[in-house]
């Protein structure tokens, strides 16, 4: 028998940023979607928490099983 297990867990990142004054709120998250949308950001992630969110199993037949069930 096989079992698949599939383990959710949220994780929470932190990442410092210099970034340029004066640029308003929307400025701001244009480069901060920039960075990451690029690659540049996720180098400077740091994985600050994870928390579990589920885990569930799902059971599998043996290869000889599934032959021997008639249809």
């Amino acid at each position: 028998m096989r079992v698949i297990i599939t383990v959710i867990e949220k994780i929470t990142s932190e990442a410092y940023l210099d970034i340029t004054d004066g640029l308003d709120e929307s400025a701001i998250r244009q480069h901060i979607t920039d960075l990451y949308n690029s690659g540049e950001m996720l180098t400077n992630l740091n994985i600050f928490q994870v928390d579990f969110e589920s885990i569930s199993a799902r059971i599998l037949p043996n290869q000889s099983d599934i032959n021997s069930i008639s249809v």
